[in-house]
Protein backbone atom coordinates (compact mmCIF):
# COMPACT_ATOMS: atom_id res chain seq x y z
CA UNK A 1 0.00 0.00 0.00
CA UNK A 2 1.37 3.58 -0.62
CA UNK A 3 1.89 5.86 1.48
CA UNK A 4 -0.16 9.55 1.31
CA UNK A 5 1.76 12.45 3.05
CA UNK A 6 0.01 16.16 3.06
CA UNK A 7 -2.61 14.63 0.78
CA UNK A 8 -0.02 13.37 -2.02
CA UNK A 9 -0.02 10.07 -2.91
CA UNK A 10 3.95 7.91 -3.25
CA UNK A 11 3.36 5.78 -6.01
CA UNK A 12 3.67 2.70 -4.95
CA UNK A 13 4.36 1.03 -8.85
CA UNK A 14 7.25 -1.54 -9.08
CA UNK A 15 9.44 1.20 -10.87
CA UNK A 16 8.85 3.09 -7.69
CA UNK A 17 9.85 1.03 -5.81
CA UNK A 18 13.28 -0.35 -7.08
CA UNK A 19 13.71 3.01 -7.28
CA UNK A 20 13.27 3.56 -4.01
CA UNK A 21 15.54 0.76 -2.77
CA UNK A 22 18.04 1.74 -4.91
CA UNK A 23 17.99 5.12 -3.57
CA UNK A 24 18.08 3.64 -0.10
CA UNK A 25 20.56 1.38 -0.64
CA UNK A 26 22.81 3.63 -1.88
CA UNK A 27 22.54 6.82 -0.06
CA UNK A 28 22.18 7.86 4.01
CA UNK A 29 19.47 9.28 6.11
CA UNK A 30 19.91 12.82 5.23
CA UNK A 31 19.79 12.69 1.40
CA UNK A 32 17.32 9.91 1.43
CA UNK A 33 15.14 12.40 3.52
CA UNK A 34 15.45 15.34 1.45
CA UNK A 35 14.71 13.42 -1.67
CA UNK A 36 11.64 12.05 -0.40
CA UNK A 37 11.14 15.76 0.43
CA UNK A 38 11.82 16.89 -2.64
CA UNK A 39 8.98 14.86 -4.81
CA UNK A 40 6.47 15.54 -2.14
CA UNK A 41 7.15 19.36 -1.65
CA UNK A 42 7.18 19.88 -5.93
CA UNK A 43 4.21 17.89 -5.87
CA UNK A 44 2.53 20.42 -3.32
CA UNK A 45 4.30 23.28 -5.55
CA UNK A 46 2.71 21.33 -8.55
CA UNK A 47 -0.84 21.45 -6.80
CA UNK A 48 -0.13 25.40 -5.96
CA UNK A 49 0.99 26.46 -9.27
CA UNK A 50 -1.34 24.08 -11.27
CA UNK A 51 0.90 21.88 -12.87
CA UNK A 52 0.06 18.47 -13.44
CA UNK A 53 3.30 16.22 -13.94
CA UNK A 54 3.29 12.46 -14.12
CA UNK A 55 4.04 11.35 -10.53
CA UNK A 56 6.06 8.53 -11.32
CA UNK A 57 8.48 10.18 -13.53
CA UNK A 58 8.25 13.24 -11.01
CA UNK A 59 9.21 10.77 -7.79
CA UNK A 60 11.97 8.88 -9.94
CA UNK A 61 13.98 12.28 -10.90
CA UNK A 62 13.51 13.53 -7.28
CA UNK A 63 14.99 10.12 -5.83
CA UNK A 64 17.68 9.86 -8.29
CA UNK A 65 18.47 13.85 -8.32
CA UNK A 66 21.55 14.08 -5.69
CA UNK A 67 23.13 10.19 -6.72
CA UNK A 68 25.83 12.03 -7.45
CA UNK A 69 27.02 13.11 -4.20
CA UNK A 70 27.26 8.82 -2.99
CA UNK A 71 30.28 7.27 -2.97
CA UNK A 72 28.87 4.68 -5.51
CA UNK A 73 27.73 6.89 -8.14
CA UNK A 74 29.70 10.11 -8.21
CA UNK A 75 32.39 10.47 -10.69
CA UNK A 76 35.72 12.28 -11.56
CA UNK A 77 35.10 14.25 -14.85
CA UNK A 78 31.50 15.77 -14.78
CA UNK A 79 28.97 17.87 -12.91
CA UNK A 80 27.54 15.68 -10.02
CA UNK A 81 24.25 16.74 -11.39
CA UNK A 82 24.77 14.51 -14.85
CA UNK A 83 26.01 11.84 -12.78
CA UNK A 84 22.20 11.13 -11.08
CA UNK A 85 20.94 11.95 -14.23
CA UNK A 86 22.96 9.55 -16.38
CA UNK A 87 21.98 6.82 -13.90
CA UNK A 88 18.49 7.63 -14.18
CA UNK A 89 18.54 7.02 -17.66
CA UNK A 90 19.91 3.70 -17.35
CA UNK A 91 17.41 2.82 -14.83
CA UNK A 92 14.33 3.82 -17.08
CA UNK A 93 15.94 2.40 -20.07
CA UNK A 94 16.50 -0.75 -18.21
CA UNK A 95 13.00 -1.03 -17.41
CA UNK A 96 11.34 -0.21 -21.00
CA UNK A 97 11.13 3.30 -20.28
CA UNK A 98 9.93 5.19 -23.86
CA UNK A 99 12.99 7.64 -24.90
CA UNK A 100 10.73 10.76 -24.90
CA UNK A 101 10.07 9.83 -21.48
CA UNK A 102 13.35 9.66 -19.74
CA UNK A 103 14.50 13.28 -21.21
CA UNK A 104 11.90 14.34 -19.03
CA UNK A 105 13.90 12.51 -16.25
CA UNK A 106 16.93 13.50 -16.70
CA UNK A 107 16.69 17.27 -17.78
CA UNK A 108 14.53 17.44 -14.57
CA UNK A 109 17.78 15.89 -12.35
CA UNK A 110 20.45 17.53 -14.67
CA UNK A 111 19.15 20.98 -14.32
CA UNK A 112 17.70 21.16 -10.77
CA UNK A 113 20.76 23.57 -9.85
CA UNK A 114 20.29 25.88 -12.60
CA UNK A 115 18.35 29.26 -12.08
CA UNK A 116 14.89 29.97 -14.33
CA UNK A 117 15.61 27.14 -16.98
CA UNK A 118 13.82 24.43 -15.64
CA UNK A 119 10.75 26.51 -14.84
CA UNK A 120 10.31 27.02 -18.93
CA UNK A 121 9.98 23.41 -19.83
CA UNK A 122 7.27 20.46 -18.86
CA UNK A 123 6.36 19.86 -15.18
CA UNK A 124 8.55 17.34 -14.54
CA UNK A 125 11.49 18.92 -14.94
CA UNK A 126 10.20 22.28 -13.14
CA UNK A 127 8.59 20.52 -9.99
CA UNK A 128 11.51 19.14 -9.44
CA UNK A 129 13.61 22.40 -8.97
CA UNK A 130 10.38 23.05 -7.15
CA UNK A 131 11.06 20.28 -4.30
CA UNK A 132 14.41 21.29 -4.25
CA UNK A 133 13.85 24.76 -3.90
CA UNK A 134 11.67 24.48 -1.11
CA UNK A 135 13.53 21.99 0.76
CA UNK A 136 17.25 23.67 0.19
CA UNK A 137 16.50 26.89 -0.36
CA UNK A 138 13.26 27.97 0.95
CA UNK A 139 11.68 29.16 -1.86
CA UNK A 140 8.01 28.87 -1.67
CA UNK A 141 8.24 27.35 1.79
CA UNK A 142 6.00 30.08 3.05
CA UNK A 143 3.61 29.17 0.18
CA UNK A 144 2.36 26.28 0.92
CA UNK A 145 -0.05 24.93 3.54
CA UNK A 146 2.01 24.64 7.01
CA UNK A 147 -0.17 21.76 7.91
CA UNK A 148 1.22 19.98 4.75
CA UNK A 149 4.94 21.04 5.47
CA UNK A 150 4.41 20.34 8.90
CA UNK A 151 3.36 16.49 7.88
CA UNK A 152 6.08 16.02 5.04
CA UNK A 153 8.80 17.18 7.76
CA UNK A 154 7.00 14.47 10.31
CA UNK A 155 7.62 11.67 7.70
CA UNK A 156 10.66 12.81 6.31
CA UNK A 157 12.84 15.17 9.47
CA UNK A 158 15.43 17.57 8.79
CA UNK A 159 17.59 17.60 11.86
CA UNK A 160 20.66 19.65 11.34
CA UNK A 161 19.61 20.31 7.67
CA UNK A 162 21.20 23.45 6.62
CA UNK A 163 24.80 22.55 7.89
CA UNK A 164 24.86 18.91 6.77
CA UNK A 165 23.45 19.71 3.57
CA UNK A 166 26.23 21.65 2.47
CA UNK A 167 28.30 19.12 3.92
CA UNK A 168 27.31 16.75 1.88
CA UNK A 169 27.34 19.04 -1.43
CA UNK A 170 31.15 19.45 -0.41
CA UNK A 171 32.21 15.79 -0.02
CA UNK A 172 29.83 15.10 -3.60
CA UNK A 173 32.46 17.18 -5.67
CA UNK A 174 35.35 18.52 -3.45
CA UNK A 175 37.26 15.97 -5.66
CA UNK A 176 36.51 17.74 -8.94
CA UNK A 177 36.31 21.55 -8.09
CA UNK A 178 36.47 22.29 -11.84
CA UNK A 179 33.19 20.66 -13.02
CA UNK A 180 31.54 23.63 -10.20
CA UNK A 181 32.62 25.70 -12.95
CA UNK A 182 29.42 28.69 -13.69
CA UNK A 183 27.35 27.16 -11.43
CA UNK A 184 26.19 27.83 -7.68
CA UNK A 185 28.32 24.75 -6.57
CA UNK A 186 31.59 26.35 -6.61
CA UNK A 187 29.43 28.44 -3.87
CA UNK A 188 30.05 25.18 -1.66
CA UNK A 189 33.74 24.80 -2.39
CA UNK A 190 34.51 28.09 -1.30
CA UNK A 191 32.84 27.60 2.15
CA UNK A 192 33.75 24.41 2.81
CA UNK A 193 37.47 23.89 1.31
CA UNK A 194 40.18 26.32 2.91
CA UNK A 195 42.05 28.43 -0.25
CA UNK A 196 39.36 27.30 -2.95
CA UNK A 197 38.65 29.86 -5.49
CA UNK A 198 36.03 29.31 -8.16
CA UNK A 199 37.11 29.70 -11.87
CA UNK A 200 36.65 33.03 -12.85
CA UNK A 201 34.69 33.99 -16.23
CA UNK A 202 35.98 36.81 -17.02
CA UNK A 203 39.78 35.61 -16.42
CA UNK A 204 38.99 32.96 -18.67
CA UNK A 205 38.01 35.18 -21.40
CA UNK A 206 41.24 37.37 -20.79
CA UNK A 207 43.42 34.47 -20.86
CA UNK A 208 42.41 32.53 -23.72
CA UNK A 209 44.17 31.78 -27.03
CA UNK A 210 42.90 35.06 -28.83
CA UNK A 211 44.97 37.97 -29.34
CA UNK A 212 41.53 40.39 -28.95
Amino acid sequence: MSDTIAGIQVPDTALAREATELVREATDDLLFHHSRRVFLFGSLQGQRLHLQADPELLYVAAMFHDLGLTPRYRRDDQRFELDGADEAERFLAAHGVPPQRIRLVWEGIALHTTPEVPWRLEPEVALVTAGVETDVLGIGHRDLDAADVEAVVAAHPRPGFKQAIVDAFADGFRHRPDTTFGTVNADVLEHRVPGYRHIDFVEVIENSSWSE
